[in-house]
This record gives structure tokens, sequence and C-alpha cells, in this order.
């Protein structure tokens, strides 16, 4: 591996819980207990969504109220486990060498909804509403703003895997000395605009959604916030053992197949997954677990399915045993959106910083019924434990936009 690319810090705001410990039990436990019902989302319908308890948000700083909406707090939650990180890296390298890149899709679109049905009972716009509350660099000048930063800043928008993408970009501003430290991540809030477009493509599910099953019959939709603080790891044994967790490679591709759809033979998940293995320098044997993008529609998981055996070379259709343990958290969050990547990528690093050989995974959520006319998975029962080098954590989205993450355990990099 030519530049090993360490994770120092991590912040969480998800459905199951804001803190590190929550989040690894929920994970573990396979909890759905923030898998709720609403009906404010879908219109004269109720859809199951993963929420976030408004009452585990923090307020936006009053100097920066201008950035005041959902999103922005759901970030801003999620940034208050790495601000001590961050005023380090400016004490220690200047506020210019510190990059923000975040991925995200519905921005503050939800203030935006408020803001209309606030105009048409009162034919004005309320006023805390600003416009640039919902525009997609919202949240990373909001970052930005908050910690003074003055190095690149910039919103990756690409549909569900926008916040896997940004490790990509947050590697190419270190590798070129652009920066000393990224901040990273992703972060998505509950809107109407999103639930009613994934209906009218009759893609979300009347319940919990059941990743892989003969009986899939779409997505949950889920919000959330995760930041990563990342920076080059130096060479010395010493340095390097601050840090438990690596990012290992990643892979992008874009297969342009469809506007919704993706290609149903998943080149372009194929080459997005060969690609971070061979940015990580190691084989598809050397992966221990796979979060899979899983998004329980019917051409995602059969894709996926026909993607995994291409990668990991399973010779027979009905035959596992080459490829790794995987699982679909997304019963557990929903799909998160923009915020995918980087939630599933923050569970995939708290499966690697914990410090038992043996780390139990988190089980794959589902009724168990196998849909025949895909590849045969080896899905993670509850209970079931691996010894963890490398994780892979893959993200599809809408246009053929995909992305694969590596991530490593220190005593991994060679």
């Amino acid at each position: 591996m030519s530049c090993a690319i360490a994770i120092t810090q991590i912040g969480l705001c998800t459905p199951l819980g804001n803190s590190s410990k929550d989040v690894l039990q929920n994970l573990l436990s396979a909890s759905t207990d923030a898998m709720v019902l609403r009906d404010d989302l879908l219109f004269n319908a109720s859809t199951r969504v993963g929420a976030i308890n408004n009452a585990n948000l923090l307020d936006i700083p009053a100097e920066l109220t201008q950035f005041d909406c959902r999103n922005n707090q759901l970030l801003y939650t999620a940034a208050a486990s790495i601000t001590a990180d961050i005023e380090h890296a400016k004490k220690q390298y200047g506020a210019d060498r510190v990059a923000v890149v975040l991925g995200t899709s519905t921005s503050g679109i939800s203030k935006g909804e408020a803001a209309l049905a606030y105009h048409q009972q009162h034919g004005e716009f309320p006023p805390s509403y600003h416009y640039a509350q919902q525009e997609l660099g919202s949240a990373s000048d909001f970052l930005r703003q908050l910690y003074q930063l003055s190095g690149p800043c910039y919103t990756v928008s690409t549909a569900c895997s926008s916040s896997a993408k940004v490790f990509a970009s947050a590697k190419r501003l270190l590798l070129a000395d652009l920066c000393d430290v990224v901040i990273v991540g992703g972060v998505d809030s509950l809107c109407q605009l999103t639930l009613n477009g994934f209906n009218a493509l009759e893609s979300v599910s009347k319940g919990l959604c059941n990743p892989f099953s003969q009986h899939r019959d779409g997505i949950n939709i889920g919000e959330g916030a995760a930041l990563f603080v990342l920076k080059k790891a130096q060479e010395d044994a010493q340095s390097r053992s601050k840090s438990q967790v690596y990012l290992a490679g990643i892979g992008e591709s874009s297969d342009a197949h469809h506007i919704s759809a993706p290609h149903p033979q998943g080149l372009g998940a194929i080459s997005a997954m060969q690609a971070a293995l061979a940015d990580a320098s190691i084989t598809s044997a050397q992966i221990s677990y796979v979060n899979l993008h899983g998004t329980a529609t019917p051409k995602n998981d059969a894709m996926e399915s026909l993607a995994m055996q291409q990668v990991f070379n399973s010779s027979n259709n009905n035959e596992a045993a080459s490829i790794p343990l995987c699982s679909s958290t997304k019963p557990l969050v929903g799909h998160c959106l923009g915020a995918a990547g980087a939630i599933e990528a923050a569970f995939c690093y708290l499966l690697l910083s914990d410090a038992n050989l043996q780390q139990q995974l988190p089980p794959h959520v589902w009724d168990q019924q196998q849909d025949m006319n895909n590849p045969i998975l080896p899905f993670v029962t509850p209970g079931q434990s691996a010894e963890l080098t490398f994780i892979m954590s893959n993200s599809f989205a809408f246009g053929g936009s995909n992305a694969s993450v590596i991530f490593a355990k220190c005593g991994a990099l060679t």
C-alpha cells in the first residue's frame, strides 16, 4: 500500500444512536426499534422510516442561524464528537490545511417544504427561511464556517453513493498535498420529496424492507449523519498505533445504464469492487465481511448478488463458499440516501475498531426466503462472528454511479 489514510475520529447521529457504544450495540443486536411508522411523509399513506428523535439533536449555534435546518442539525450533532480533533488540527497545520468534503442528496429540502406550506397560508415565506438552507453546498459550508476553516470545501451529490465517494475525494486531496486533514462524511434528512418520489417509482416497501428475499418489495428511507477525520498515516509504528482503522482502498465506476435502474449484470458494481481491491493492493479472498448496498428492491438485489458472485469467484450459482460473510444493514436504519455510504462506513469502522479478535457481525434481517433466481450469498446469522482484517462497503446509486470502499484494521496493513 503506497500511502495509508488513517481515520483518527468519527462522529455519529444515526437512528441506532449517537455514541459509538450505542450504535455498535444496536447494530450487533439487529435492533429495528428506530424503524417507525410515519403518516406525515407519504401523501395519504403511512410508511416505515429510520428516524432520529428530535430530542437527541443539538440546536444550531445562534451565530449560524442562516444554516438552521434539520439536515444541518443532524450534521452538527455528529460533529460534536470530532470538534476537539478539528481544533487540534487547526493548531497543528493551520485552518487552510483542513478540508471538508461531504455527501448529501436532500440537504435542507424539508425546510423548503415547510416554507412553501407557510407561503401557501400566509402569502410570504417565514422570516427564518433562506433558500441557501436547501442548497447542496449548505452542509459543507456549514461545517467550514462552524470550524472557521479555509481549506478546500465542497459537496458531492451522486444520489446514494454520495458519501461513499467522498472518501475518494479526500484521498486525492491528501495525496496531492492540498491539505493535511479532511473532514468527510454524509448527511441526509427525511422529506416528502424523496419519499413520494420513490413511492411514484413503486419502490417503497409496504412494511420493513426485506433485502434479498423473494418477497422483497422495496426500500425504507432513513436519515442521519456520519463524519470522519482523515489524515495521511505516518510511516513509523508509533504513529500508526494511534489509529486502529484505515481507509485501505476505494473504487468508483459509472455504468450509466439507466437513470434509476442498475445494470442488470451488475457491470458497474463489479468494476467498482474490483477497483477498490486493486487500490487496496489485496485480493478478494482477504475481505472478511461485506456491508452490502442491499436496498431490498428487486433489481438492486438481483444485480448485487450477481456482482458479488463475479468478484468473489464463486464457481457455482448455489455455492457461496468463496464469498465472504455479508449483510445489509438497511432494515436497521433505512436507506439514508446521500448519507448511506458514510453511515455504513461508520458501521465498518466500529466493527474494525473493536478489540475482540473474533468480532461479532451485524445479522442480516430478512424472512430467510431466498430468491432462487439470484446467486446465494452467505448472509450473517445472529451471533455469527469472524476475524476481521479488511471490510468492504458497497454503495450503488441512480444513474449507475457506484462506489466500493475498503477499510482495514491496523494490523492488516503492510
